[in-house]
């Protein structure tokens, strides 16, 4: 915990300095959200199909990125909003200009109470 998935354009590829938005993640989620650093796991995962709108997607000319963590419950709704904003912010640093139009999101969600975890 926190479980954070990141979806994107695989047209982002060589754009999206996914490492280094990881590491800035980490720590953004600590220190807004009181979490570990050493707890977050973020997993991602390119789409090679992407429509936007009623574009033709073999145009090609429309990015997402969309950055979904989950949280166990407990972090206020501004809190939330502050880390929503921060991922943004991260993600306008870590995706390079490209030709294409980039379409970022985030969202927060409180994991549900059946969530659980091991470590080996």
């Amino acid at each position: 915990m926190p479980q954070i998935t990141v979806d994107y354009s695989d047209t982002l590829e060589n754009a999206f300095d996914r490492e280094g938005f990881a590491r800035g993640l980490h720590d953004a989620v600590a220190e807004i959200a009181a979490a570990k650093p050493e707890n977050c796991t973020s997993q991602f995962r390119p789409s090679a199909y992407t429509v936007f709108g009623r574009e033709d997607p073999g145009a090609r000319g429309h990015t997402v990125v969309h950055v979904t963590i989950g949280l166990l419950a407990g972090r206020s709704d501004e809190t939330k909003a502050q880390l929503t904003e921060a991922v943004l912010d991260l993600l306008r640093k870590h995706v390079a200009d490209t030709a294409f139009a980039v379409h970022a999101s985030a969202e927060i969600r409180d994991l549900d109470a059946s969530y659980r975890k091991f470590d080996r």
